[in-house]
Formats: structure tokens, sequence, C-alpha cells
């Protein structure tokens, strides 16, 4: 009983981090029209990020009622839903970069769109190596060594997210843009970074998981 119930949470857990992937394709298109100019299609598919996250919600219930229902062992129940929700604080950072976009307009220059683009390239592709490694955990499809590999990435990325976001940010304030202008483009970095930061959670959080379960 208690080997279906683990199968049943893996199967779960598995539908979740689709979600969260799907969840940050749409929300790289979201951020990507709107700074093309395509307001309508931008709508469209920040709708479909917000679907794709509450779709991830209720799945994320889901598998806190099965683990409080005796699915894994008592010690490494309260991290498994740990590592869920990391996964999950993900796809919100996404939902809220969208939401800023469309709901605050940044107002963003022809010569800096490229930039913009090549950080929310960099930052919601993240997900890529974190999906890799989450999958590989818990489909057990390769090993433990083969997980930290992923995380490594992911935290590689992080980091060239971070250099990316550190020379646009010196080139927003060094710019003729009013303050005021100055400061929202960089609430707008700082929306867009928050989804690697959070990934690199998340990938730390497997790790501890990973490490929990190979002793």
């Amino acid at each position: 009983m208690l080997f279906k119930k683990e199968k049943k949470v893996v199967r779960l857990i598995l539908k979740h981090i689709d979600l969260i992937d799907e969840c940050l394709k749409n929300g790289t298109k979201t951020v990507e029209c709107y700074i093309e100019g395509d307001i309508s299609e931008a709508k469209i598919w920040a709708h479909k990020t917000r679907g794709s996250e509450s779709e991830a919600d209720v799945i994320r219930y889901e598998i806190r009622d099965n683990l409080y229902s005796g699915a894994y062992l008592p010690g490494l129940r309260e991290d498994i839903y740990k590592l869920v929700e990391s996964f999950d604080k993900v796809g919100n950072a996404a939902e809220a970069c969208s939401i800023f976009f469309l709901n605050q307009r940044p107002s963003i220059s022809d010569e800096m769109k490229p930039k913009f683009l090549e950080v929310i390239k960099e930052s919601f592709g993240v997900i890529d190596a974190l999906k890799s490694a989450g999958l590989c955990y818990f489909s057990s499809d390769c090993n433990e060594k083969t997980v930290r590999e992923f995380t490594k990435e992911v935290g590689f990325q992080e980091s060239r997210v971070d250099k990316l976001e550190w020379d646009l940010t010196k080139e927003i304030f060094v710019s003729s843009l009013d303050f005021a202008q100055k400061m929202h483009l960089k609430t707008c970095l700082d929306h867009i970074g928050e989804i690697s930061d959070r990934a690199e959670d998340a990938g730390d959080q497997l790790e501890l998981v990973t490490l929990k379960s190979v002793v």
C-alpha cells in the first residue's frame, strides 16, 4: 500500500513539473510578445501562464494530501513537499513577471529591447535544466550524480542571469532616462531575475532530497 501511494505521488509530481515548465514557456511568450509590441498576443499568453500555474497549484494540494495520508517515510515527507513548493514558487515568479509587464506596461527603448530579451531568455530558460533534474530524480532515469549535474547547471545559469542583470542595470542608470523610469525598469529586471533565483532555490532543495535519499 505504501509503495502504491508513493507511485501515485511520483506521478503527480511529474505532472506538476510539466505544468511548471509549461507555465514558464507561456510566460516567456508573454513578455517576448509584450516587448515586441504585440499586446493582444501577450494577453493571450498571460492567460495561458495563469492557467498553467493555477493547475499546478491544484496538483500541489493533491500531492500534499497524499503525503499526509502516508506516502513516503515520515522523515522524507516534509522535504518532498518543500521540493514541490520550491518548484511551484518558480511558476509563481513567472506568473508575477507576466502580470507585471501587462499591468504596469514598462517602457523599454528599442536600444535596450535586445538586452531585456536576452535576460528573459536566460532567466525563463532555467526551467530546462531544473525540469531535467526533477524528472531525473523522480522517474529514476539516472543516478544522483546526474541529478547534481543538472542542478549545478541551474546554478550556473542563475549566475549568468545575475551578470546580465548587473550589466543592464548599469546601462539603465547611466542612461538619460529620468529617475522614475530607471527605477521602473530596475523593478522590471528584478521580476525577471526572480525566476532564476527561485529556480536555484528549487535546485538546492532537490540536492538536499537527493542527499537524504542516498544516505
